[in-house]
């Protein structure tokens, strides 16, 4: 992560993803840089826009967590409803022996 995260801080300082600077940052915070992950690294954001890549990244997320949230709502109503089972069913076992 270390690496994207490098590429990530480059290119919001306005510069280019190159390997040089990839390297540099690394460094900067203390990593044992690999230079084939940092060459595969420059390869693969090549060409790519990293401001849409962003993004897209960041609404992924968000997308993702309408469903989630819908079905934790679903839940908690299950939840409500299986507890109001059980105190009318107690209702109805206490007026047997009332």
């Amino acid at each position: 992560m270390e690496y994207i995260y490098a590429a990530m801080l480059i290119h919001k300082s306005g510069k280019k993803v190159d390997e040089q600077s990839v390297k540099k940052v690394l460094e900067a915070a203390g990593v044992a840089v690999d230079e084939a992950r940092v060459k595969a690294l420059v390869a693969a954001l090549d060409g790519l826009n990293i401001e849409e890549a962003i993004q897209k990244a960041a609404v992924a997320p968000v997308a993702a967590a309408g469903p989630a949230t819908a079905q934790a709502e679903a839940k908690k109503e299950e939840k409500k409803d299986d507890k109001k089972s059980e105190e009318s069913a107690a209702a109805g076992l206490g007026a047997l022996f009332g």
